[in-house]
């Protein structure tokens, strides 16, 4: 069968304008065109773009990932042995780094010294002692956790204002760079990726891009973090994930 760009997009859960890219730099080229010239891709071409996909998961760059894809040497089965090793390999390490990771949501807001009208204007309907049983749980015994704490009870509602104003613009710019169609892995998503890891690190603890890659891995397990990113946007947690995960191969 062959399938247009649009409906191999759906299946794959990535965007057009991603599939255009690939195509570009020779990532992944359809098998076919029809006579007006679009993109008709096959089965062989749905095989590649989810070997294309894992690698991506695991944090590999493009260039990376067409050269083990184009290797002669190794076939598709090789392929999904080798994921599922990194893979494995990953999830031991998450394991590890889970107590410096950040608390569930900004649960570094307990300690805060302001007004019942001032907690209202500044954090509308969300109650941060809700999480705190849990925060403490999970990661109370972490430098991160104190370092948020500590810094967190001196913010002033000025200070709380402020973090809020920041946090909604970058929403905004992510979500509309998102809807343009600009692939996860582009400069400018990689930017806000950046943007969002620097915003930690100046307001609540430091955030190594080790750190920041296993928020983005824990956005997409759990269902509250990932919650959050979707009602600001369908599919704005794997946007997300991917984002932060390509910046920091570019970076770090």
């Amino acid at each position: 069968m062959a399938y247009t760009v649009g409906q191999v997009a759906r299946f794959a859960g990535v965007t057009v304008r991603t599939l255009h890219h690939y195509d570009e730099i020779g990532l992944l080229s359809p098998s076919g065109r029809t006579p007006a010239g679009y993109r008709r891709y096959d089965d062989v071409d749905l095989e590649r773009l989810q070997l294309v996909r894992y690698y991506r998961e695991l944090g590999f760059p493009l260039e990376e990932i067409a050269v083990i894809l184009d290797d002669p040497a190794s076939d598709p089965a090789v392929h999904l042995r080798r994921q599922h090793e990194l893979l494995s390999a990953r999830i031991a390490r998450l394991q590890e780094m889970v107590a410096a990771i950040e608390f569930a949501m900004e649960a570094s807001k307990l300690d805060i010294r302001l007004t019942p009208q001032e907690r209202f204007e500044v954090f509308g309907d969300f109650e941060p002692e809700a999480h705190e049983e849990e925060a403490r749980r999970r990661w109370g015994d972490t430098d991160a956790y104190r370092e948020s704490i500590r810094r967190a009870s001196g913010y002033s509602k000025e200070d709380w204002l402020r973090i809020r104003e920041e946090t909604e613009d970058w929403g905004r710019r992510i979500v509309a760079l998102m809807a343009s169609g600009t692939p996860a892995d582009s400069p400018a998503a990689m930017d806000l990726a950046e943007e969002h890891r620097q915003h930690i690190v100046r307001w609540f603890y430091d955030c190594p891009y080790e750190v920041h890659t296993g928020l983005a891995d824990m956005y997409l397990a759990d269902e509250r973090f990932l919650g959050h990113y979707e009602a600001m946007a369908p599919g704005l947690g794997a946007y997300l994930h991917e984002a932060i995960h390509a910046n920091a191969i570019t970076r770090a």
